[in-house]
């Protein structure tokens, strides 16, 4: 595989495990994702609202149009599960369009990203894959949180794989996916 086609295919699994993820936190009521819960945030909502905002963060720096800290002005923008799941899907979609347009040169490229204290410069390939690193890490804080719930946790670490096309068919028919677009 073409390590541009790897990053797009990072990019859709994590579209697909945020709708996994997003699925089974919409079986819980606003309170019960507000409950205060053993994790790095306090609860489903707020480290649900942390992948958003972090997201925000990286793919505005690796469109070139970078936010900043605008992006964390609101340490939880949403309190609504409903507006909270449609900006995580925008931005999923955001991040699935930019590595669409990778190509090898565009892998190096480097990205500037405000910090605080001046600005750091990573190439797009480590920053990328920094970024769904992040995004696996608090998934499965999520992940954890959800098995306290009444909500079974959903399975996020497997069916990907060629064999088990079946056993995400549904997901990408609600997500517009296709193995095509994915994988060539």
């Amino acid at each position: 595989m073409l390590p541009q086609r790897y990053f797009l295919a990072q990019a859709y699994n994590n579209a697909w495990a945020n709708h996994r993820l997003l699925t089974a936190c919409r079986g819980l009521g606003a309170a019960e994702l507000r409950v205060k819960r053993t994790s790095f945030f306090p609860s489903i909502i707020h480290t649900l609202n942390h992948i958003l905002t972090v997201d925000w963060f990286y793919v505005s720096a690796l469109e070139g149009r970078p936010m900043g800290y605008a992006a964390f002005e609101a340490e939880i923008p949403f309190q609504d599960f409903s507006d909270l799941e449609r900006e995580q899907r925008a931005i999923d979609r955001r991040l699935i369009d930019h590595c669409r347009q990778i190509n090898a040169d565009e892998l190096s490229r480097i990205v500037v990203i405000p910090r605080a204290n001046g600005e750091q410069r990573e190439s797009t390939d480590r920053l990328l894959l920094h970024l769904f690193q992040h995004q696996i890490h608090h998934r499965g804080q999520v992940h954890a949180m959800l098995s306290g719930t009444r909500v079974e946790p959903p399975q996020l670490d497997e069916f990907f794989s060629a064999g088990e096309e079946a056993l995400r068919r549904a997901d990408f028919a609600e997500l517009g996916f296709s193995e095509t677009q994915i994988w060539g």
